[in-house]
């Protein structure tokens, strides 16, 4: 609120970002801003070289941790050989599928419709519901067909999320089988080393032996990385340390671009919140806890109230006491108080002992048994796997205002 009474410009930018689409995770920018990739763009390039011409891309299976550029080049290369094939006057078209929201293969099939669709510019009727996965492939053939198209590329992201290999193989086999007359190409993306081990023997007959493993990261490649970005900022925002430090936490941590670039982004948003002028170190230190903090509260936000007053319990002991590990039976004691005060009626300690153990299986406690000496001998004791705060404030997230 203004000092005259009046709302200021609730629609105002600030003065931190000039593009920020630049540090948005999800954006696929030119490919001469894909640093710290070059043997991999030139791979990927290598496989779709023919296609360029009007002739066959090659199947490729890309492998490597999640933040490692695999989608990333595989879209960009994709999208500059595309331009490169209408240069030389031929039809290259390509398609992206996130498999990880198209699990199954109607709705992978589906949605490779509705992206060749969009890339041709058609007006092919692709509706939500009513058709199986062979209807629309058949759209894909009839579109390609239509419209005369000399290559597809499909890019079948997190690949081993589908729940059968009945798309890949009719991809990999539709020229063969007469469906259509263009030469057709899959980029397999994975986080799983073994993905090809799983396919049977018939889909893994077709598929070349192009195979990709995008390594983590490294903290000068991260650095080059947001170097190339910083033009998402206004000029003189940034304060020296802000690229540097992201990059080395990100290295340390994960060697994830995207976190780091998430990361980046938010260390922004934070400082134009606040209305600072100038982006500086303790805003990525906020950024990083509060990506923690957010993290943390995906995993837990879909559990029992009684598994949140459980790690409520183990947070606030962790926070008190000097040591870190903490028996069942004292995790228990608190629980119930806050069981009560929260009034519900606590559960078993047994019960409570079990949903411990479950959380351990998830990562978030440490459970082992520990001897106790003659007189108390074995038991479990319990670890909190995460900064007591950044639980505390998951939980009083997940309560809402």
């Amino acid at each position: 609120m203004a000092e005259d009474g009046k709302l200021t410009d609730i629609f105002d930018t600030g003065d931190i970002f000039a593009n920020r689409e630049l540090v948005r995770v999800g954006h696929v920018p030119e490919l001469d801003r894909v640093v710290g990739r070059d043997e991999e763009i030139r791979s990927v390039g290598s496989a779709l070289a023919a296609a360029t011409e009007g002739g066959p891309p090659e199947t490729t299976i890309i492998y490597g941790k999640t933040g490692t550029g695999k989608s990333l080049v595989s879209r960009c290369v994709t999208r500059q050989a595309s331009r490169r094939a209408a240069s030389n006057g031929a039809a290259l078209k390509y398609a992206y599928v996130d498999c990880s929201d198209y699990q199954t293969e109607t709705q992978a099939s589906r949605e490779l419709a509705r992206e060749l669709n969009e890339h041709l510019d058609a007006d092919a009727s692709i509706p939500q519901t009513g058709l199986s996965a062979v209807d629309y492939r058949d759209i894909t053939w009839d579109l390609l067909s239509e419209y005369a198209v000399d290559s597809l590329v499909v890019i079948l992201d997190e690949i081993d999320k589908l729940e059968n290999e009945d798309l890949l193989r009719s991809l990999s086999r539709a020229r063969e089988s007469g469906k259509s007359n263009t030469f057709i190409g899959v980029i397999c993306i994975s986080n799983k080393i073994e993905y090809r081990e799983r396919l049977n023997e018939r889909v893994d007959s077709s598929l070349q032996d192009n195979e990709l493993v995008f390594d983590p990261y490294g903290a000068t490649q991260l650095r080059a990385i947001l170097e190339n970005r910083k033009d998402a900022f206004k000029p003189g925002v940034l304060s020296d340390e802000v690229i540097p430090k992201t990059a080395a936490l990100a290295a340390r941590e994960h060697g994830d671009a995207r976190k780091a670039v998430e990361t980046f982004y938010e260390a922004g948003r934070l400082a134009e919140k606040n209305g600072d002028g100038q982006v500086t170190e303790a805003h990525v230190d906020e950024a990083i806890t509060q990506a923690e903090v957010n993290r943390f509260h995906r995993l837990v936000s879909g559990q029992t109230p009684h598994v949140k007053f459980i790690l409520r319990a183990l947070a606030a002991l962790t926070a008190s006491e000097e040591k870190k590990q903490f028996r069942t039976a004292k995790i228990y004691d608190l629980y119930t108080t806050i069981a009560t005060q929260e009034g519900s009626d606590p559960l078993s300690h047994d019960r409570v002992r079990r949903l411990l153990k479950e959380q351990a299986f998830l990562g978030i406690t440490e459970s082992e048994h520990t001897g106790g000496g003659d007189r108390e001998g074995s038991y479990l004791v319990h670890r909190l796997m995460r900064d007591p705060d950044i639980v505390f404030n998951a939980l009083n997230a997940d309560r809402g205002p």
